[in-house]
């Protein structure tokens, strides 16, 4: 039952504000749907281009629905082969990075988060201080050279794994979500540290672990600077970055040339989309099963406290 106000007969359990429809609701919906219309747009433009015939593409005659249906540019990706053991070889890398950065995020959170520990606002500093300096590029490079790393998968991985915003996000939700008390009891139950962190805060907090496994998964993901740079054997290049090579190569050429032994007779145009998709699909198929720990994670850990 909705309750009402005897003064002024308000109901108070927000149904109104659907029977009430303002020209502000119609500006900020319009605002939305151009939003969502700038990222579904070009999306559905480029899944149309690689679906459609190479005369219909280089005419320009394909807009939002494919003309002359054929799945030639699929086909070439999958009998070359080299994209999709990249693709294989970029899900590795990327799994094993979010593990390895959600680790590390959490191992300096969680202690950040927790009055009790003496000194926490020095560390605080000193791991947020990469957030807003770096040595730069060329130091970063020799720094890698002396350490052995350059052409060598872990360059991918060890230099990204800690991440000062995702740290300070997760930080703020256990400030905020887990209390003392908690911690206290289980402290007098006779629990442990890791005790407390693997059977009370890591099950609480869900929604920041959703959060933050898809910005490291993403971040990994549609990175290709520093395969660019420190990476020359082609067995260790990762997708995006092949793509990026991809991109380049056929820009100037009739034919786009996955790899040295196969030859796509595929316009650039419509290869290049297939490529795209390829790439893509992967991320949009994980999202809507985190879609809604990523809106709470967000909201709560970047916003709350």
């Amino acid at each position: 039952m909705a309750k009402k106000n005897k003064e002024n007969d308000i109901v108070t359990d927000g149904s109104r504000a659907i029977t009430k429809f303002h020209v502000s609701d119609v500006v900020m919906v319009v605002i939305l749907v151009i939003l969502c219309a700038t990222c579904v747009v070009p999306f559905i433009h480029l899944l149309a281009k690689s679906v459609s015939s190479n005369t219909a593409v280089l005419a320009k005659r394909v807009s939002f629905w494919p003309i002359g249906f054929n799945l030639d540019a699929y086909t070439s990706i999958f009998e070359d082969g080299s994209m999709v053991r990249s693709f294989l070889y970029s899900v590795i890398v990327t799994l094993v990075f979010t593990l390895m950065g959600m680790i590390a995020c959490t191992c300096a959170a969680y202690p950040l988060s927790r009055k009790r520990l003496k000194g926490r606002t020095f560390f605080t500093f000193i791991l947020m201080f990469p957030m807003y300096f770096s040595a730069g590029l060329i130091p970063t490079y020799l720094l890698y050279s002396d350490l052995h790393m350059l052409d060598n998968v872990w360059v991918l991985i060890l230099p990204l794994i800690y991440a000062p915003y995702n740290m300070l996000i997760m930080k703020t939700y256990f400030q905020s979500n887990i209390p003392d008390s908690l911690e206290e009891a289980a402290f007098l139950d006779g629990a442990t540290n890791f005790q407390i962190i693997w059977k009370i805060v890591l099950p609480l907090s869900k929604p920041i672990l959703a959060t933050l496994s898809l910005f490291y998964a993403v971040g990994r993901w549609n990175s290709y600077a520093d395969n660019k740079y420190y990476i020359r054997s082609e067995g260790l290049k990762m997708v995006q970055y092949k793509l990026s090579q991809l991109v380049s190569s056929a820009s100037e050429a009739q034919t786009a040339q996955l790899s040295g032994e196969v030859v796509v007779t595929s316009t650039p145009e419509v290869l290049q989309a297939a490529c795209i998709m390829f790439v893509t699909i992967p991320i949009i198929c994980v999202y809507p099963f985190l879609q809604k720990y990523f809106v709470k994670g967000v909201m709560i850990g970047a916003v709350k406290g």
